[in-house]
């Protein structure tokens, strides 16, 4: 039977509550595997497992009720290692890069956030910036419409700017959200979104960081702006040192939201 591992904490983190079950229909028990002053929190691992919405929400309800109790590093969905010996290897062998990382995130959370552009103020935005774009849109309409030629070359000048402006606007957005964040991870890039960036935020001043997003969205009306969290910092737990082969392994993020 393989594990499923969900976090890593100190071994002195306090218990999760009895009979308390993770993944798989029926929830597989939650046990603790620890190594030193480090511990993992494990379960069997069905032999079926899917990134299922049950699925994903049992995980994160594990990780939430861990977290409760101080800090835990998350592991993405489907983290599987082959047996207990593997994980507790992993952990001997990582000991010196979780403990740096259970310090560093200690009483933080993440906030993902992604935006697009509302098009038709994006495009009011292009046309008031662009007097060729202008020009030609003009020249067009004075014409009943334009040649298909010339239909063809505003269609493409339209596209250049709103492009250009989109890799403008993940800059600018960053820029004012950082400010209120103790560290940024840039997610990779997602269709329908021009910025899908995570900030790792202190507990204790989410609020400031709730109140930049909102800010954000007032100076940059032609944005919308979506907000995900406060979630375990899944983006800030960084691999460390490469692991040896068979043991834990990365699968799909949690994002349910």
């Amino acid at each position: 039977m393989s594990i499923y591992v969900y976090g890593i904490a100190a071994s002195s983190h306090p218990a999760l509550p009895e009979g308390m079950g993770g993944v798989g229909d029926p929830p597989r028990p939650l046990r603790v595997l620890k190594e030193g002053e480090l511990a993992a929190v494990v379960s069997d691992a069905p032999e079926d497992l899917r990134p299922k919405r049950r699925e994903l929400l049992a995980h994160q309800n594990v990780l939430s009720e861990a977290g409760a109790g101080g800090c835990v590093l998350p592991m993405r969905f489907g983290s599987v290692a082959p047996d207990d010996k593997s994980v507790t290897g992993v952990l001997a062998e990582r000991a010196e890069h979780y403990k740096e990382r259970l310090r560093a995130l200690d009483g933080r959370v993440e906030y993902n956030i992604k935006a697009n552009h509302v098009e038709e103020a994006v495009l009011h935005q292009v046309m008031a910036e662009s007097p060729d774009i202008r020009g030609l849109a003009e020249a067009n309409r004075e014409s009943g419409g334009g040649s298909y030629d010339d239909k063809i070359r505003l269609g493409e000048l339209v596209a250049a700017a709103v492009k250009a402006k989109e890799a403008d606007d993940a800059a600018a957005l960053q820029a004012l959200l950082e400010r209120a964040a103790d560290s940024v991870s840039v997610g990779p890039e997602s269709t329908g979104w021009l910025a899908n960036v995570s900030f790792l935020v202190d507990r204790e001043t989410a609020e400031d960081f709730l109140a930049a997003v909102e800010q954000a969205r007032k100076d940059l009306p032609h944005l919308e702006v979506r907000i995900n969290g406060p979630l375990p910092p899944y983006s800030f737990v960084e691999p460390g040192p490469t692991e040896p082969a068979g043991t834990v392994a990365s699968g799909t993020d949690t994002g349910v939201g």
